[in-house]
């Protein structure tokens, strides 16, 4: 989740008008058929919250649910079996972004630090990510994480070292810029109240404010996505409807302009009503039952 206070003019988007539900089911099918560059693993069963011990057998149900359709997958810790999930990928033939999840607990950050570094000696990381949205939360000063993503750096070779955060954060953090291999840019026009019909062009802007912060380096947009109910912030209105012409959209947008993309979420998940709101429960890809949208 990445609201930003501060808010950009929107430019237009893509037009589905004149579309039923029904035919903008059948369209994201065959978009997701297509195939994507990369998808946010959600691991959480219903009833499950982080701090939840995750068990191999969901993580790999889940895992060959979404493996027809998707190139890559993101997780988002080390520790309390996430750190299954690059194993479980790579046996599926799927590269991975790895996350370790830094928060205010230095204790919780040393095992997950210490979960990164093992998973990338055992060769189950491509990109490797240091923290996500922990400037935006303000769980750490910005020395602090600067300290966590060169030590990852020195004791990891031959893997990009990147940081998760909102697509601005990094033009007002340029030490964190420097210190990156790879720039990990959420782009949410939802979060900033933007019209579904202006949401695409929205979110171009947004990839290249982080493009030219970057200097050059690669810019992966780590998480975008729409919630397909829910209550609408100013003027983004959650919709199944709306999901779907976000997704389509997106897709489109990702392999026209070859961005690399992790879309946001596979799979619905109801613990994310409590710091989201109830449009929390509602990105995934897939219902909270593993039922696909569309």
């Amino acid at each position: 989740m990445s609201i930003r206070k501060e808010k950009h003019l929107a430019l237009a988007a893509l037009d589905y008008a004149g579309k039923s539900t029904k035919e903008l089911k059948r369209l994201s099918r065959e978009t997701l058929e297509a195939g994507v560059h990369g998808l946010c693993f959600s691991p959480y069963e219903e009833g499950q919250k982080p701090g939840d011990q995750l068990s191999e057998k969901q993580i790999r149900r889940r895992m060959k649910l979404i493996r027809p359709y998707t190139q890559w997958i993101r997780s988002f810790s080390c520790t309390e079996g996430n750190e299954l999930i690059p194993q479980i990928a790579r046996e599926y033939g799927i590269k991975t972004l790895v996350g370790a999840w830094l928060g205010n607990d230095p204790e919780i950050n040393e095992r997950e630090l210490a979960g990164l570094i093992a998973l990338c000696h055992e060769g189950l990381v491509d990109i490797a990510a240091v923290g996500n949205e922990v400037m935006y939360r303000g769980d750490l000063r910005e020395d602090e994480l600067l300290e966590a993503i060169y030590r990852v750096k020195e004791q990891v070779s031959g893997v990009p070292v990147g940081y998760v955060d909102a697509y601005y954060e990094f033009s007002e953090r340029p030490r964190i810029t420097e210190a990156c291999d790879v720039i990990l840019a959420n782009c949410y026009p939802f979060w900033e109240g933007c019209d579904l019909d202006y949401s695409l062009l929205y979110m171009k802007d947004m990839y290249h404010r982080a493009l030219r912060a970057a200097n050059g380096k690669k810019v992966i947009i780590s998480e975008t996505g729409w919630p397909s109910q829910g209550t609408n912030l100013e003027g983004a209105f959650p919709s199944l409807d709306n999901f779907l012409k976000y997704f389509m959209n997106t897709q489109k947008w990702a392999a026209e302009d070859d961005i690399e993309v992790f879309y946001f979420s596979s799979f619905d998940e109801s613990w994310k009503t409590g710091a989201e709101g109830d449009v929390g429960a509602y990105w995934g890809l897939w219902d909270k039952d593993e039922k696909l949208k569309f």
